[in-house]
């Protein structure tokens, strides 16, 4: 079988099985390519890979069984494959931690414009995950010191496998932190915080194809129609913001739930070019303005 032929096969497989296409891909050709280019070793952007290369048969059916476990139990091909890309960047994945796929990669493509004055010396991705955010953030601006805080130890073993993947160990760290449960009495303000929390109510979760249910449900469920853990950090996150701080929180199709119960909150709801919605923007100041608005 020829790498051409592979990836027609693994592509008309996905598409007679009835597949959800939301982490990482959006159709099923895509995600044949995702799937065999991964376990390949080849690079996604190269216009020169001959597709008439053949496979052994070896490879040929650690991909049939990579496929079947696809379809079978409806497993996402980052989880398969032990890969997700970010913002650019590769990054480890397994089932500890959600699948990528925030809007918040073009922030730190444009550099958090125009959201940041200069460049941040310290930052914070809250509820990290992968840690991709944070470790992105770091990459984007050499000079600033990261903080990568998660509640959960599974979660931040896969992060700090990011940190040492990416060679940014003397500016990346990762704290266990309920949070900002676990940075409290430390004294750290944040020029920019960065959080894609938990942000799905149970009963959305329910709803949820079945790839979703493949991931950690600490990723996804929140409280309150979903704004449980989001307002918790809207709270607590003067305490941890510098005087010209900002804080980029995502909150999916949550926000128009944010928006109507609190529509005199002063935040700035982030437009995207390449997709995506439901990312705040809002500074300090205007945050311990808003505390009589979102105060318990």
């Amino acid at each position: 079988m020829t790498l051409g032929d592979c990836v027609a096969y693994a592509a008309e497989q996905f598409d007679g099985a009835g597949l959800f296409y939301g982490h990482g891909t959006d159709n099923a050709w895509d995600e044949a390519v995702y799937l065999i280019f991964s376990v390949l070793g080849l690079p996604f952007d190269r216009e020169d890979i001959d597709p008439e290369q053949e496979l052994s048969a070896a490879q040929q059916q650690q991909i049939e069984l990579l496929v079947a476990r696809r379809i079978e139990q409806r497993i996402p091909v980052a989880y398969l494959v032990g890969e997700a890309w970010f913002a650019g960047l590769p990054f480890n994945v397994d089932e500890r931690v959600l699948v990528p796929r925030s809007p918040i990669a073009e922030l730190i493509h444009n550099g958090f414009q125009p959201m940041l004055d200069a460049s941040p010396r310290r930052a914070l991705d809250l509820c990290t995950g992968s840690g991709c955010i944070g470790i992105a953030t770091a990459l984007t601006f050499p000079d600033c010191q990261v903080d990568l805080a998660d509640i959960s130890q599974d979660a931040l073993a896969v992060a700090d496998s990011n940190i040492r993947r990416h060679g940014v160990e003397d500016r990346v760290r990762v704290i266990q932190s309920d949070l900002f449960q676990g940075m409290t009495g430390k004294g750290v303000r944040y020029d920019l915080i960065v959080s894609n929390p938990p942000y799905v109510s149970a009963e959305e979760v329910a709803e949820l194809p079945a790839e979703y249910h493949q991931e950690p449900a600490l990723g996804l469920l929140s409280d309150d129609d979903g704004l449980a853990i989001p307002l918790q950090i809207l709270r607590q996150a003067p305490d941890f913001l510098s005087e010209q701080g900002v804080l980029i929180l995502e909150l999916g199709y949550s926000w128009s739930v944010l928006a109507e119960r609190y529509p005199q909150l002063p935040v700035t709801w982030l437009e995207f070019d390449n997709g995506g919605e439901g990312v705040l923007a809002i500074d300090r100041a205007s945050l311990i303005r808003a505390m009589d608005v979102i105060r318990v």
